[in-house]
């Protein structure tokens, strides 16, 4: 994605502008993408920190890989409870879930089967602007929500639990935008962001 105002993340070489909380050596780069070795790398995370936003990427993971892109994360020892995530699963053709691909984890269920087969490339376009969080996976819609809405810690609007020992209506709305090694070997490509 090119045009006014978006800017590279990553420069297909190094992982200049981005840190890691886990084992460093987890994380490296591999034919122009970053690549998560699935060696206990914990996340790797952008030196700079964006309120309001769209993010754009692609990935493409192995079979069975569990991963996911953090953003608004706001507490670099606490990303679980500090930073929201779009999941990231092997989950093309199961029934749609909180924790399914696309997913904004444990809070919204995608509202459709967008992710492709493991190993095919995806691409991923978040838009965050205020309280109203969109995401895109492959040109489908899957996540429209207002994160006003989640006014009590561990419950979703509709009263179903979440993991959060916060309050996201109350939450920082500025933070790092995250990529998570959860076990999985996964690809990411032509990430690119553009601030509003």
């Amino acid at each position: 994605m090119t045009g006014e105002g978006w800017r590279e993340l990553f420069n297909g070489r190094d992982l200049t502008g981005w840190g890691v909380t886990g084992n460093a050596d987890g994380w490296t780069v591999d034919d122009g993408c970053v690549f998560c070795r699935a060696e206990k790398g914990g996340y790797l995370y952008t030196e700079d920190q964006f309120e309001d936003f769209e993010l754009s990427l692609e990935y493409r993971s192995d079979p069975e890989c569990n991963s996911g892109v953090f953003f608004r994360w706001s507490d670099l020892s606490d990303p679980v409870h500090t930073g929201l995530e779009i999941q990231i699963l092997d989950t093309h053709g199961k029934p749609l879930n909180t924790h399914s691909c696309g997913a904004l984890y444990d809070m919204v269920a995608p509202t459709v089967d967008a992710a492709r087969p493991a190993g095919e490339w995806n691409a991923m376009l978040l838009a965050c602007s205020g309280p109203t969080i969109l995401v895109e996976l492959n040109g489908q819609q899957v996540i429209d929500v207002d994160i006003s809405q989640y006014t009590a810690a561990g419950q979703n609007p509709n009263g179903t639990p979440n993991k959060f020992k916060y309050a996201w209506a109350e939450m920082p709305r500025r933070g790092h935008i995250g990529l998570q090694d959860h076990n999985g070997r996964i690809w990411f490509r032509n990430l690119r962001v553009r601030e509003k």
